[in-house]
């Protein structure tokens, strides 16, 4: 895949593209040698700490090399904290910018590292990833055990391979529904408790907007893609209607089962219904630009959107509010959320790790954290700040959103450890054929079942 960072960058940020300087197999680094704005900050908590922070910071300046794909403006977050770091340590970072798709950082990452690159001294990885990437990456455990008390524990445990602490946490996510409070409002509907509330709600409202002049609105839209994405909705779908957790953790493969067959062909029959043909392509940012443009009734996504949606010029700004996604109807039915969540590690083949140690202490500090979720609505990890009153006031949805995300279940990155992306390709294509229409529920899980007890072997 050819990527175009420039870009995708200036896309990003609203057309405020960033500089090359250098490019690291392939990809731009943007933002370093200065070419970037120095970000004034307004907030008197944003200067706590940070002399502490930036303490063991080598005494001569170096230069770094950080690589992020993101959503929304998650890029342009990160060099706007970026650059307070720049400007107190005297160092420079660079952003090798990568597609949003976790899928295709994933892969590139594992490149690089095989490769033993030295040119990339942080990687920004997904929450699954600390067993597939444990043995490239530093040990972080003695430099920050000051700090890591101050993060949910479970995130903390989620990035400890082996009793060592291979990345440090800088938000968390936890999805939800997304809806419209004006359109429920206007025709006496509620938020759907269950799926086939929400298809029913998401057809009446549908149906009433298109007669009355609104042929672009759609029912439902949600990340249907062939990707990392596509195994969180599935995953939501299947445990919801009590079908698993598509591998248990006790290794145990359970997804051959008929509720999760059921609730499969239920999705399928979305398709070109409630929900446009094209959702099959959709990653996250396909769905919030149909959601954000006001052509959907629901959408299900991460805590990104929310801040996005209530921006200045957004077109459903103040007319939509979230709730947990809904359950299904089987036996051990319940409202599921997949954990997602996003770390930072230090490279093994860094020529600066003690730099590079203090680089993402620095993003992942209570002031850092802070700043990036007033302006993303990303969720902390670091618990204290659900209970700060700037964020309260100023992204009321995030301490709400602390109980969906202590909820949610994690994806079987877990029991299935080095074997987990491999795992998770053979579940998202066989729901994808399902969805596209290329066989049964029942058919492509007893095929993706034989898959997954080939791949698992002796053990996984």
């Amino acid at each position: 895949m050819i990527w175009e960072p420039k870009s995708a960058a200036s896309h990003l940020m609203g057309g405020e593209g960033l500089t090359s300087c250098r490019r690291v197999g392939g990809f731009s680094v943007t933002g370093c040698g200065g070419t970037s704005t120095t970000m004034t900050f307004s907030h008197a908590f944003l200067a706590v700490g940070v002399a502490a922070m930036l303490a063991g910071t080598p005494a001569w300046a170096v230069d770094l090399s950080i690589v992020s794909g993101d959503t929304g403006d998650g890029i342009k977050v990160l060099r706007e904290i970026l650059d307070r770091y720049e400007k107190d340590s005297g160092n420079k970072v660079g952003i090798v910018v990568m597609p949003a798709s976790g899928t295709d950082q994933f892969g590139q990452y594992r490149l690089w590292l095989a490769a033993g690159n030295s040119d990339i001294d942080v990687y920004q990885t997904d929450v699954i990833w600390a067993p597939q990437l444990a043995s490239q990456l530093v040990d972080l455990t003695a430099a920050t055990k000051d700090i890591v008390a101050e993060h949910f524990p479970s995130i903390i445990q989620s990035q400890t391979v082996d009793g060592k602490l291979v990345a440090l946490p800088i938000f968390t996510d936890a999805p939800a529904l997304y809806y419209r409070k004006d359109l429920l409002d206007k025709y006496g509907a509620k938020v759907p408790a269950t799926w086939k509330e929400l298809a029913d709600t998401a057809k009446l409202v549908m149906d009433k907007e298109r007669a009355a002049g609104n042929r672009d609105i759609w029912g439902f839209v949600f990340q249907g893609n062939a990707y990392e994405g596509l195994t969180c909705d599935a995953l939501e779908w299947v445990m919801s209607n009590g079908g698993g957790q598509i591998i248990e953790p006790d290794g145990t493969i359970s997804v051959n089962n008929s509720q999760a067959a059921a609730v499969l062909d239920m999705v399928k029959g979305w398709v070109g219904t409630i929900a446009p043909p094209g959702v099959l392509a959709y990653q996250e940012e396909e769905s919030r630009g149909v959601w954000q443009t006001g052509n959907a009734v629901f959408m299900r996504n991460w805590p990104y959107a929310y801040a996005l949606g209530n921006g200045e010029g957004s077109p459903i700004k103040g007319k939509f509010d979230v709730a947990p996604l809904p359950a299904g109807t089987g036996e051990g039915a319940r409202p599921v959320g997949a954990l997602g969540g996003w770390n930072l590690a230090v490279s093994k083949y860094s020529k600066h790790p003690d730099a590079a140690i203090e680089l993402i202490k620095f993003i992942a500090s209570p002031a850092m954290q802070k700043y990036r979720t007033l302006k993303t609505s990303n969720l902390p990890t670091i618990q204290a700040l659900y209970d700060d009153a700037d964020i309260a006031r100023q992204q009321p949805i995030v301490p709400r959103w602390k109980q969906i995300f202590l909820d949610a279940v994690p994806r079987p990155s877990a029991a299935t450890r080095i074997k987990y992306n491999e795992a998770s390709s053979q579940f998202w294509n066989a729901v994808h054929n399902t969805l596209s229409g290329d066989g049964t529920a029942a058919d492509d899980l007893a095929d993706l079942e034989a898959m997954l007890t080939k791949l698992k072997g002796r053990g996984w």
